[in-house]
């Protein structure tokens, strides 16, 4: 393609022409935009860091962004640079337009051959990045996009517990996700194989494609959570006998049996068909830069004690937290009654272990619920009552948050 000679004058960087808003969400916008010396589409995500809430979360981000822009496969959408000024951040990444993947499948489940190739090629994705210390731990249909000639695409690998995602069909999107999606071993706070956890992921979303329906699915989360830990799902009794093995594999509640990426690709139920993919490959010479990628994005989020569980539950709000403890009910709800009293805040009982704080004014408030998942742990959900969200995300971030994780 020709270079283009003339540059806007408001060009990004005297890169980047900024078209529409594609997405937005708690960290960012998403903007179409077109490399006027190349006229190459490519879409910018735009993340404020004043929205980032550690002051090393920044430079954190930053510093695995350019990590990641080395990575080259087909199947994952590419990274081209990252940019930033003192309030902005700004990732440049390929622009993928055919589509989500789990619009396809909402529209009727795949035949077993289909499930298969887009499994394939997801697997060559997750295996491709773990190879580099890289480990994406929030797989869900968000993620996955189709390019024009129908072949997956996993995008922000490693970034999305950082961002919201970008649907490919350009529509608004704000960060969705759900606890079907989160592995057992999440849940008990025990800590946890980056890999593994991607592995578990990757077979929920084998079992959607093929059966047309989430194998852990209940209304209530507190159900849901406990079907996951025990792993209670049942296959469709048309589905054969070898898919079924496979997927048992795949969701086996204990990560230390759980088939690796490795086993994957050997097994004759995926290597059916299977055509591994042609690419160029530049392994890290550096290897502080390998190292550096231990602390991943789902890290930096997480970067408390507490494992806060916001991004993989129902919705997101800029009001509400949830995030699991090892700790009785009882003892988070005098904790939270005695740093509210420490305030001079109104303390109202909840219903069973709740708590609701109020200031005098009634302009700022929070709602604290603590439900029992297991005999040993308990999800805490926390949310902003009152409208001055300012003195609410101080409160909770330096006082109420930090007292009850160390409790």
């Amino acid at each position: 393609m020709p270079e283009i000679e003339h540059v806007p004058k408001n060009a990004l960087f005297g890169k980047y022409e900024v078209g529409k808003l594609l997405g937005c969400g708690a960290f960012a916008k998403v903007y179409h935009a077109r490399n006027v010396r190349t006229g190459l589409s490519v879409a910018i995500k735009v993340i404020n860091k004043k929205r980032l809430s550690n002051p090393n979360l920044v430079s954190n981000v930053k510093r695995e962004i350019s990590i990641m822009t080395r990575l080259d496969h087909p199947y994952i959408v590419k990274l081209y640079e990252v940019l930033a000024t003192k309030t902005k951040i700004y990732v440049v990444m390929e622009f993928v337009k055919g589509g989500e993947l789990f619009a396809k499948v909402a529209k009727g489940r795949f035949t077993e051959d289909l499930s298969r190739k887009y499994f394939q090629q997801l697997i060559s994705a997750v295996g491709y990045c773990h190879s580099r210390g890289i480990f994406h731990r929030d797989l869900k249909p968000e993620n996955l996009l189709l390019d024009d000639n129908g072949n997956l695409k996993v995008s922000d690998f490693g970034l999305s517990a950082v961002t919201d995602q970008i649907r490919a069909d350009g529509m608004l999107h704000t960060l969705c996700g759900t606890p079907a999606y989160v592995a057992p071993e999440i849940l008990t706070k025990k800590g946890y194989d980056g890999a593994k956890v991607d592995v578990w992921a990757c077979g929920i979303i084998l079992f959607v494609l093929h059966a047309g329906y989430l194998p852990f699915n209940d209304p209530n989360l507190m159900v849901m959570y406990k079907k996951i830990y025990k792993g209670e799902f049942k296959c469709p009794k048309w589905m054969s006998n070898d898919t079924k093995r496979f997927l048992s594999r795949l969701l086996d509640t204990n990560p230390e049996t759980r088939i690796t990426i490795d086993e994957i690709l050997k097994n004759p139920w995926f290597r059916k068909g299977y055509n591994e993919p042609k690419f160029h490959e530049e392994p890290f010479k550096d290897e502080a830069q390998v190292k550096s990628l231990e602390l991943n994005a789902f890290d930096l989020i997480s970067f408390s004690s507490g494992l806060d569980l916001s991004g993989l539950l129902e919705s997101s709000h800029d009001y509400g937290e949830r995030f699991v403890l090892k700790e009785t009910p009882e003892k988070l709800v005098e904790k939270v009654k005695e740093i509210g009293k420490g305030e001079r805040l109104r303390v109202k009982r909840g219903k069973e272990w709740g708590v609701e704080l109020e200031g005098k004014d009634g302009n700022f408030g929070v709602a604290v619920e603590v439900y029992r998942l297991t005999e040993e742990l308990v999800v805490v959900e926390a949310k902003r009552t009152g409208s001055d969200s300012q003195r609410y995300n101080e409160f909770w971030s330096t006082k109420m948050r930090p007292a009850l994780v160390e409790t």
